[in-house]
């Protein structure tokens, strides 16, 4: 596929808007490889972005520098302008980034109530204030609720997803990272799942979203990315996006 123009469209600080993540010339390897080379992205204040592209574009990879499981090696990654590209994963979580992860990596051995305790692992708060994001949490999934003493390992594909996005929210995030959470999902969870993500950016969480259904992604975001090959291409509103003829071919089907 050639590789489009990259189009510019103006960043939230350039309209006035504060900045929760800010990538500016981030590289990042896997040993030899060059994930990232030179991505810059912003994610505002209450925002929901989106990043799509192929499988092994680097989406993944984003999210894992942004987490601080990857450093990268040149570059600045920036959480409401504090730097963090060199700050261990854990400090991250407790300064108000957390991810979903694909695959939802729960604990299927432990049961979802201890899979939501886990979340808030980072937390130094008092067990009122977890508890009470823990009814938050369960107010946004009711399936959890009647499934508190249940074993992860023994729900359905969507209920592990709402477990992996639960338990990503009791660390209180400002920003939360999600990674192709309708990976594997009936259209109706798919659905479910896309409602609870603009429902908890409605509380004033930015999300950065990365899902391999772009059409979905493009709905629900206010702006979006296509990485290709580790490189941002195209950058725009996410309705230009969803009108954009490559964008289109590439991403949404629609010859």
């Amino acid at each position: 596929m050639t590789t489009p123009a990259r189009e510019v469209v103006a960043s939230p600080a350039a309209n006035g808007s504060g900045l929760a993540l800010d990538l500016r010339n981030v590289h990042s390897y896997y040993g030899h490889i060059h994930a990232l080379k030179g991505i810059s992205l912003t994610v505002g204040q209450g925002e929901i972005v989106t990043l799509i592209g192929a499988n092994g574009a680097g989406k993944t990879t984003t999210l894992r520098t942004i987490s601080g499981v990857i450093h990268p090696q040149q570059g600045e990654v920036r959480l409401n302008g504090q730097r963090i590209d060199n700050v261990p994963p854990h400090r991250i979580v407790s300064m108000g980034v957390c991810q979903s992860p694909e695959g939802r990596r729960i604990f299927p051995r432990m049961t979802v109530e201890e899979n939501l305790e886990m979340g808030a692992f980072a937390r130094r708060d008092s067990d009122s204030a977890k508890q009470q994001d823990l009814e938050r949490v369960l107010a946004l999934f009711p399936r959890l609720k009647e499934r508190l003493k249940q074993k992860g390992g023994t729900l359905s594909g969507g209920e592990q997803q709402m477990l992996a996005i639960g338990r990503a929210m009791m660390s209180q995030p400002k920003v939360l990272l999600l990674d192709e959470p309708s990976m594997g999902l009936a259209p109706n969870l798919v659905e479910i799942i896309f409602d609870t993500i603009v429902a908890i950016n409605r509380t004033g969480v930015a999300v950065l979203l990365v899902e391999q259904n772009a059409l979905m992604a493009l709905n629900v975001a206010s702006r979006g990315y296509v990485l290709e090959t580790g490189r941002i291409v195209l950058e725009d509103e996410a309705q230009a996006l969803q009108k954009n003829e490559k964008v289109q071919k590439a991403y949404l089907g629609i010859e």
